[in-house]
């Protein structure tokens, strides 16, 4: 009897933690004024033909939700973990990996938003991934650099388990998503954007980047001129916790263009016809051209930001990407 205590106890004790795990999960801080439905609102009146891309899983894909790529230390919410979902050929092969970073000011948004493009490559020939990652609210810059590079290597180490080609991985976001991914595929076994969280001992490079409009220089006029109120703090200045005129260091360390090089991978430019989200950019392409590194950019005429989350732009947004990928790593090109 003494001993079907024993064991009941320690059993409510387990579920206890879990339970009490479970709300530490979610009791993080969370903006969720980023969504596909908030800005179909906003766009509907200059844009009246729009409609909102749905995720709808294509045959021959499967998939896999919420799979734990890290877990943080300790935090003041308790046990975080972090995830990413997954999709692949049902197929046996060897496939290139896109990672999708999803935008939202490095302070809303969440990683289902990027399903519909994720699940059409994934029909395409690609293993897909769309990783959650730490905004403002919970973890200010540069959190969200550490978790991405650690949801490459995961991807990486975990290569032969979802047929991935671990020398063909992809990193590819739009908007703040955009930025982070140019930022993270820029510097790529650059010791100071990697905390090792995941304890991995795996590459975080990528052999392409894809950035659909998202920014690649903070000290443009159009980011860091724009803390005047300070009752009305940018996105930047909520992500960096300091606005431009308070800590240059830091708005300069995250600009992508800091890093462009000789040894940046190939990147494809998805824009807008906006050009606030263009910063930088030509920039960046005059270094990549300088050292002969293959570039593409692909403007949408007549788009608004947000473009690809809305038909009638979601499929050439796709067909740019499958065919930019497509160019790098099929067709015998040496860009890696």
């Amino acid at each position: 009897m003494f001993v079907i205590r024993v064991l009941f106890i320690v059993g409510l004790i387990a579920l206890t933690l879990n339970w009490t795990d479970s709300i530490a999960q979610n009791s993080f801080p969370k903006d969720t004024s980023f969504t596909a439905f908030q800005t179909w609102l906003k766009l509907r009146s200059d844009f009246p033909e729009i409609s909102i891309v749905k995720p709808q899983l294509p045959p021959g894909v499967l998939e896999e939700k919420e799979v734990v790529y890290a877990t943080l230390p300790k935090t003041s919410y308790g046990r975080r973990e972090l995830h990413l979902d997954l999709y692949r050929p049902e197929k046996q092969g060897k496939y290139p990996a896109i990672l999708f970073i999803h935008g939202g000011g490095w302070r809303s948004g969440n990683k289902r938003m990027d399903a519909p493009m994720a699940q059409q490559l994934a029909s395409r020939g690609y293993v897909t991934a769309m990783v959650e990652y730490r905004l403002s609210p919970e973890a200010l810059y540069p959190a969200a650099v550490f978790d991405i590079k650690a949801a490459i290597r995961f991807l990486r180490a975990n290569a032969t388990k979802w047929n991935i080609n671990p020398e063909q991985i992809v990193v590819a976001g739009s908007s703040a998503g955009g930025q982070l991914a140019a930022l993270v595929g820029l510097t790529g076994g650059l010791e100071k954007f990697n905390d090792h969280l995941d304890k991995i001992g795996v590459s975080d490079k990528v052999q392409a980047i894809i950035d659909i409009d998202g920014i690649l220089d903070f000290t443009d006029p159009n980011e860091s001129a724009k803390d005047t109120d300070p009752t009305k703090r940018s996105a930047g200045a909520y992500w960096f916790g300091a606005t431009y005129a308070e800590a240059p260091g830091k708005w300069i360390e995250a600009s992508p263009l800091t890093y462009a090089g000789k040894k940046s991978p190939p990147m494809l430019f998805v824009n807008s016809s906006i050009p606030r989200f263009h910063a930088g950019r030509d920039s960046v392409v005059a270094i990549l051209k300088k050292y002969g590194i293959y570039t593409e950019v692909q403007t949408i005429p007549d788009s608004p930001h947000a473009f690809w989350l809305f038909h009638p732009w979601f499929m050439p947004t796709i067909d740019y990407i499958d065919k930019f990928v497509d160019f790098v790593f099929r067709r015998g090109s040496t860009f890696q």
